[in-house]
């Protein structure tokens, strides 16, 4: 019954040239915002989205060859590019945003515009559209894990430097966190390759169907903490959609730069996509609890609400883009892959 319901579905999804994963994306933030997760139920999806995590980079060991894990690792012209688009360019933009404010953005806003450009790029998205783009997963995983890993540090140090904090500094804990939903299910993976290995590569599906629910878990849960929180309240209708022009020209100006600068630096196709994909995303899972240390103010609720609209833009937009690059490369198989537009 539920194949029939969904048959129609999208078939007029397609017609109306809507991607059915976008609509999945803006029917949970429907969700959400109607039905908020809280207490109990909140944690278990919590719970729910470290064990999706935990799937992913399992399923991603699973998949990927040693030499090819080794190859990612050793990919460091990709890596340098990713950390300069995360740590050096997001930060010059959000200084240079600084003429918005007040007349555009209020003073709490703008310190989260420039605090979200301060933060690590995601892990779990970036591998995720990565690999439904086929791009270059393998050095994906290396590139958002590094940029987690630096960020933990870098980030506050940015924002000592550029922005008054009340806070002691980021724990520790987020470390441990990293290695225990990033890196210990990704080693178990690779360790049950010799058995799993073969499955995987024929059976795609499950591996699909991680991405997918992996990254809806992430908007449900993070936007029903947003309205639980409240901080969707705090503003009136001009200053929001100015926030969310902002965030949009933001998540443009990257993507523009990381696609045309990793085209100029001789970069494949493949790599064009991770660069592009690691290199525009911000991390809301390190910045939320970065922002409640960083800054012991009443204002946190208005500081983070710039990362979770940014979050929420850049899934929305990533989502197609990697769409589009998928059928693209299938279009192309087996002769020579699209280039990246």
């Amino acid at each position: 019954m539920l194949a029939s319901f969904a048959r129609p579905v999208s078939a007029l999804l397609a017609k109306l040239r809507i991607d059915p994963f976008i609509a999945l994306i803006l029917v949970t933030v429907g969700i959400a915002s109607l039905l908020p997760a809280s207490g109990a139920v909140a944690t278990g999806f919590g719970v729910a989205t470290k064990i999706a995590v935990g799937m992913l980079f399992f399923l991603y060991g699973a998949r990927l060859s040693s030499q090819e894990a080794v190859e990612g690792m050793r990919h460091w012209r990709l890596h340098v590019t990713v950390l300069c688009a995360t740590f050096v360019l997001f930060p010059l933009l959000g200084l240079a945003a600084s003429f918005l404010s007040p007349g555009l953005l209020t003073s709490p806003l703008y310190t989260g515009v420039l605090f979200l450009c301060l933060l690590p790029s995601t892990v779990q998205s970036s591998i995720a559209f990565t690999s439904i783009a086929k791009g270059n997963v393998a050095a994906a995983i290396c590139s958002a894990s590094l940029s987690n890993l630096l960020g933990i540090v870098l980030t506050p140090l940015l924002v000592a430097l550029l922005l008054a904090t009340d806070g002691p500094g980021v724990s520790g804990s987020a470390v441990l966190d990293i290695v225990l939903q990033l890196l210990v299910p990704f080693v178990a993976g690779q360790l049950a390759r010799r058995w799993i290995g073969g499955w995987v590569q024929r059976h795609s599906a499950p591996l699909k169907i991680v991405d997918r629910g992996s990254i809806l878990l992430v908007v449900y849960t993070a936007f029903s903490e947003g309205m639980t929180e409240g901080i969707w309240h705090q503003l009136d209708v001009g200053p929001l959609l100015a926030l969310v022009a902002v965030c949009c020209v933001l998540l443009a100006a990257v993507l523009g730069a990381t696609s045309g600068g990793a085209r100029l630096l001789g970069f494949d196709r493949a790599d064009r996509i991770t660069i592009m994909f690691c290199g525009s995303k911000k991390s809301l899972a390190s910045g939320l609890p970065m922002a409640t240390v960083l800054f012991g103010h009443a204002e946190v609720g208005l500081i983070v609400l710039p990362l979770m609209l940014f979050h929420q833009i850049q899934l929305i937009v990533c989502a197609a883009m990697a769409r589009r690059y998928a059928r693209q490369a299938a279009a192309e198989e087996p002769g020579e892959l699209a280039t990246v537009g």
